[in-house]
């Protein structure tokens, strides 16, 4: 009891607090997303993610060097695709010299102990925007269930070293890990994103890839009819175990700052890595309000990471994961 006990002595200098920090941020923390697109020499600013960038494969090459050298070991590859290469079953998801496939290869080539980790979704190739096979206004779960299937494979047969599915379809990780395992791709892993929620921060995400829900009658507005409802608590948990039976071998939470409680209950409840995605609108967000002279960027952004990693997280995907290692480089 005060004043035998003072809890201020443990805090007196920063030496003293760093001593005793229980949360520590490294570059071993860090998933970093990518976005790909078509052509040579392409830098191009994502306009409401500042100083973020799709990337063509020559620039995908430089990036994923100066990642390494940063101490970045893993990227997880997003393809923003061509319109007319898009229709409603995914067709191009499975080209095995498609966007993806052959992006998968240049981060290989480039760093071969680069982790690959890739986008599997129906959205970037889809007319209608969506991350199923679209029937009569409604999403199809099994017809979809098994071109994510076939597109992993085409993924691992690439050099995947982790396909990651976003989909939000039921049964998806179970027809994955059937067929990777059918095929003899039996150490390509599986990171689920098991509980994404129908989320409004993912604004920023579809303009870099062109993957809004499109409106037209008898198609579905938004992701809701698959993605979870943001109110749900015990229904994230019910997800994860599923996936993980089905074969998961990292669980994801996105989006991340508001989801916290969500992942401290499935940290609680698994035995597998956690990872959480800080997604495009938490980025955004503070990138504007720092450019206003709002907030401080570096000391936001890194109480914001720590937050996600104190909550449990053994992994955050997070497009801060540059500036992050750039800093503590310095």
């Amino acid at each position: 009891m005060y004043p035998l006990r003072r809890n201020r002595r443990l805090r007196t200098n920063e030496s003293i607090r760093s001593l005793v920090r229980e949360t520590i941020i490294t570059p071993n923390d860090f998933l970093v997303p990518l976005f790909v697109v078509e052509g040579k020499n392409i830098k191009e600013e994502i306009a409401s993610m500042p100083n973020y960038y799709r990337l063509s494969l020559d620039h995908l090459t430089k990036e994923v060097k100066e990642l390494w050298n940063l101490g970045l070991k893993s990227v997880l590859l997003f393809v923003k695709v061509d319109d007319k290469l898009k229709d409603n079953s995914g067709t191009e998801a499975l080209n095995p010299n498609g966007l993806m496939q052959r992006a998968i290869k240049t981060v290989k080539d480039a760093c071969p102990d680069m982790i690959v980790m890739t986008d599997v979704a129906l959205d970037p190739f889809s007319i209608y925007g969506h991350d199923g096979i679209i029937h009569n206004g409604q999403i199809l779960n099994d017809e979809t269930t098994s071109v994510l299937a076939e597109m992993s494979l085409s993924h691992a047969k690439a050099g995947a070293d982790f396909v990651a599915p976003s989909d939000m379809m039921d049964g998806r990780i179970f027809e994955i890990r059937t067929l990777l395992e059918d095929e003899g791709f039996h150490n390509t892993s599986i990171m689920s994103y098991s509980a994404k929620y129908a989320s409004a921060f993912y604004g920023p995400f579809r303009d870099a890839l062109d993957s809004a829900p499109v409106d037209a009658q008898n198609i579905p507005k938004d992701k809701k009819t698959y993605q979870m409802d943001f109110a749900n608590r015990h229904e994230a948990i019910k997800e994860t175990l599923m996936d993980i039976e089905e074969g998961a071998d990292i669980v994801m939470v996105k989006p991340g700052l508001c989801y916290l409680d969500i992942v401290r209950d499935i940290v609680d409840t698994v035995n597998v890595p956690v990872a959480v995605y800080q997604v495009s609108g938490e980025y955004a967000m503070l990138k504007a309000a720092a450019e206003k002279g709002w907030l401080d960027h570096d000391a936001v952004m890194m109480e914001q990471l720590t937050a996600i990693k104190r909550a449990g997280a053994s992994i955050i995907a997070s497009y801060f994961a540059k500036d992050v290692s750039k800093l503590m480089n310095h």
